[in-house]
């Protein structure tokens, strides 16, 4: 089972690639606890106040994708995949985003399908005017944040 989204924003896939693949990029829209390597074959370390994610950088193409593995968080996670596609469409990058890999629907994936939906568009928001809103000022969603 996977979660899906897909979210335009009016800037260059470079842009949003940047978002997706720098430390920098990742920590003004996701996240402002974020340390490790985002490149290629790194584990990048992701933290919340509620706990966190270490995702392995299985694939980074300029412009085009980059692909997670979840290698440690809730159990409901490990072993899944997140993926961010991109593509230009009538002055759009669009964002074709998969959390694939969910080895059951339980009510923890409708609560991160919604969560996704809000950081998703915290990285539209940083790519179309330079400031997201990662936690710890995201959009609390319900008792699990």
């Amino acid at each position: 089972m996977d979660i899906l989204h897909r979210v335009g924003a009016k800037a260059s896939p470079e842009t949003v690639y940047t978002a997706l693949t720098t430390l920098d990029g990742l920590a003004n829209w996701w996240t402002e606890d974020v340390k490790g390597s985002a490149d290629e074959g790194g584990v990048v370390a992701f933290r919340f106040a509620q706990g966190g994610f270490d995702m392995k950088v299985l694939e980074t193409r300029p412009a085009e994708a980059v692909v997670w593995e979840v290698v440690d968080g809730p159990e409901e996670w490990i072993g899944t995949h997140i993926r961010f596609d991109l593509k230009q469409e009538d002055g759009f990058t669009i964002v074709l985003f998969r959390h694939e890999g969910w080895r059951e629907e339980v009510e923890f994936m409708s609560h991160c399908s919604t969560k996704w939906a809000t950081f998703l568009m915290s990285l539209k928001r940083l790519a179309e005017t330079g400031a997201g809103e990662p936690a710890p000022r995201d959009v609390q969603v319900s008792n699990w944040h």
